[in-house]
């Protein structure tokens, strides 16, 4: 036999019959558990084996390893082992892939490394990572190794070529063997007693400065157990419990300062214990900007009044105590509202590397306090970052309900004005309606968990088959789209046949999440330090960091979602949904499909499982790509560098506001994991916010759950401010603009 064997690196190595023996005993091994009938090989079978095909080389110096594997192949079939030849033959297949899938990662990390990086497309996939960072480079080096091992060495060979062959996208592959999405959280649940980042204990906030802060501290540190978005379902309610406590502090400051100057002698102590001992509640306060008072805020004077009338406190005084106590927790409110959005675009999590994705649901809270707390936080929006430019985070949702916002006469109905005010100048807020059919059945006045939010992409996750109905301390497992496009072609017109592949891998998608689901099960508590052993998680205050987490994944929605509707009727039946009555009926048809599997999955399994109309910006691009390589140019399905994201009616095709939201509103209510529409509006809207609103009452009032307006955003190229522009940027003066250009690109956390 030769002595040396040359490795497909080019590398020659000492020949050795033991690697070769052990290629054999595996391969018959595998048809022994596989194949009971099938011919197995004994041990002198296989040292034969061996020998015959070291005599085949014994006349050569050196041999190529090909060479070799090929004659085991050829000796195997000629003793008549038929099945171990296919073995050996599947596992040297196996072991193509996977050094050709380490040859592309050690490629990737090159590129990674050592390419311009105004020149790779690569490091653009999310814009909250900043990939020219060096965290963001380790990010990113560590992101695709973990998914070239899920596809290549870990994941069965059916979901790798389900993923690799674009039939559907599995999101988030390289956390699949790591952790989860996403979380809505119950702020309020969280801080009651303060909670331990891992880094030392932070006390229950004292103010409403605190409460702001320390809700980014709780985004950034949950962001850390897991891959998706966080977001707080109701941040009215959660920062309202602070005003109330900043303004108890503030009318006790008062009121030391008035016992001050009356100058009756006491000293500082004394005066701490006289305010300190008083026991009084105010809860009638202004969040009026143009100093008037209304009658029905006298019981906060009154009461002040009655805890200092035995010092001959006036009731006019005792009612400058009060609205001086008002200004200053509103002033305090502002600069909270400021902070925190400031605070949610420059916190990093993820090894410094990521901003959170982080987003809040707000606009119900009919209190003075939580009224305040949307007006400041809609005022931060409104006034941008430090040069004007418009905060990606949080995302802002604006929750609509009938009786409390939607309506002239609504308790907070000039905040609903104000919102849509807001998101004209700077995109966001959206717009989450509680009065949809589907989201109406939840709410539950005065109970913010009962209000539907959600994860600022479009993720919503509400109903319980294994608990509570509610939207605070739960979340989305993990989601799986399919590429319909590349279904409708490969059906070839056949309706039937598109619905056989349909059914065919929305089952196996299933099957891919059970198996994800079968991984993270089984870590502990303590590898959530935050999300579980801070007891955020729904039922996590029942387990202890030693348990394994399976019985707190029954409360995660798992949802299968799909892309390209529009495209995949184009290809069935000629035309897409915005042009055709008939493709409208086809493309309800194949979304009800999905949604009566999701329930049936849910009846059968017992777990949440929901209909997605996926966020797929980034995998949009790459099944347009596959498609139109695999199956060429075809019109109105694989022409252009991107399909249709999930619903929607092509961006392209000319079609009034009031058609699109006709056309896409039945979606909603059957995608249960979440949707979302848009509606494009030419110009400012700013100068038109009567059709601004028409055009949000629109979408509320055909059933959408959510729903938001884009429109183009000026950015001046000197110093970066975003929004709309005039003649010259209002923070320089420069009047070199990219105008009407550069939209501020909308974000998903797929």
């Amino acid at each position: 036999m030769a002595d040396n064997v040359i490795k497909r690196s080019g590398r020659t190595v000492k020949f050795s019959s033991r690697k070769i023996n052990t290629a054999i005993s595996k391969a018959n091994r595998d048809v022994k558990n596989s194949y009971p009938t099938a011919k197995i090989m004994t041990k002198q079978d296989i040292d034969d084996v061996v020998v015959s095909v070291i005599a085949m080389f014994s006349d050569r110096d050196c041999v190529d390893i090909e060479e070799i594997q090929d004659g085991v192949e050829r000796t195997l079939m000629a003793h008549g082992f038929y099945e171990v030849s296919k073995s050996y033959i599947l596992y040297r297949e196996q072991h193509r892939i996977r050094r050709d899938a380490s040859m592309h990662l050690m490629e990737q990390c090159q590129e990674l490394l050592f390419t311009d990086p105004n020149d790779m497309d690569s490091k653009r996939e999310n814009a909250n990572i900043d990939t020219n960072a060096p965290m963001g480079i380790m990010l990113k080096l560590g992101t695709e190794t973990s998914k070239t091992y899920a596809k290549y060495f870990s994941m069965p060979k059916d979901f790798t070529e389900m993923h690799s062959e674009h039939w559907a996208h599995i999101h988030d592959l390289d956390f699949s063997q790591i952790t989860f999405n996403c979380l809505q959280m119950d702020f309020l649940k969280l801080i009651h007693g303060g909670f331990n980042t891992g880094h030392g204990a932070i006390r229950e906030g004292g103010s409403v400065r605190a409460y702001a802060s320390l809700a980014c501290v709780a985004i950034q540190s949950s962001q850390n157990d897991m891959f998706g978005g966080q977001s707080i379902n109701c941040w009215d309610w959660a920062m309202a419990e602070g005003i109330r406590k900043s303004f108890r502090k503030a009318v006790r400051e008062q009121m030391r300062q008035w016992l001050f100057f009356i100058d009756k002698g006491y000293g500082k102590e004394d005066m701490n214990t006289i305010v300190d001992n008083i026991d009084f509640e105010v809860c009638h306060y202004t969040d009026s900007t143009n100093k008037s008072y209304s009658k029905d805020m006298l019981e906060g004077p009154k009461q002040i009044l009655i805890a200092l009338q035995q010092w001959d406190c006036s009731l006019e005084e005792a009612t400058k105590i009060y609205i001086l106590s008002c200004e200053s927790v509103a002033e305090e409110t502002h600069q909270a509202m400021e902070a925190a959005i400031h605070n949610f675009n420059s916190l990093h999590s993820r090894a410094g590397g990521q901003v959170p994705f982080s987003s809040i649901n707000y606009g119900m809270d009919t209190s003075p306090e939580g009224r305040l707390a949307t007006r400041e936080t809609l005022n931060a929006i409104d006034a941008g970052m430090g040069y004007g430019e418009t905060p990606i985070f949080p995302i802002s949702v604006f929750q609509l309900r009938t009786g409390v916002n939607y309506n002239p006469g609504d308790p907070n109905y000039d905040l609903f004005k104000q919102a849509m005010k807001v998101s004209a100048k700077r995109l966001f807020p959206n717009f989450c309606s509680l009065d949809s059919s589907f989201n109406s059945p939840y709410y539950k006045e005065g109970d913010y968990n009962s209000f539907v939010a959600t994860m600022g992409c479009r993720t919503r996750v509400m109903s319980n088959v294994n608990g509570p109905e509610e939207s605070g301390s739960r979340g989305n497992f993990a989601f799986v789209t399919l590429n319909l496009p590349k279904l409708a072609i490969e059906s070839k017109g056949d309706i039937d046949e598109f619905f056989r592949l349909f059914d065919k891998y929305i089952k196996l998608s299933k099957k891919y999440l059970e198996y994800r689901r079968s991984i993270i099960e089984k870590k502990k508590v303590k590898n959530f330090p935050f999300l579980m052993g801070q007891h955020i998680w729904m039922d996590s205050e029942k387990l202890g960091p030693e348990d394994e987490i399976k019985p707190l994944l029954k409360h995660c929605s798992y949802s299968i979602g799909f892309g390209g509707l529009a495209e995949a009727l184009v290809a069935l039946i000629g035309k897409h949904h915005g042009e055709s009555a008939e493709a409208q009926e086809l493309g309800l048809r194949i979304v009800k499909r999905l949604r009566d599997w999701c329930d049936k999955f849910t009846e059968q399994t017992h777990m949440n499982w929901t209909c997605f109309a996926s966020p797929i910006e980034g995998t949009a691009g790459k099944f347009a790509q596959y498609n139109r390589k695999k199956y060429g140019v075809i019109p109105g399905v694989t022409d252009r560098d991107y399909i249709t994201n999930s619903m929607h009616v092509p961006v392209y095709y000319p079609i009034s506001a009031i058609d699109k939201i006709k056309i896409e509103a039945p979606y909603h209510a059957l995608c249960n994991a979440g949707a979302i529409s848009y509606i494009e509006l030419d110009g400012d809207p700013l100068k038109n916010l009567d059709a601004f609103e028409t055009v949000v009452r629109a979408m509320h009032d055909a059933d959408m759950g959510y729903y938001s307006i884009n429109h183009p955003v000026d950015r001046c190229t000197s110093c970066g401010y975003t929004g709309v522009i005039e003649n010259q940027c209002p923070h320089c003066g420069a009047k070199e603009i990219e105008s009407h250009s550069v939209t501020v690109k909308r974000l998903c956390d797929c």
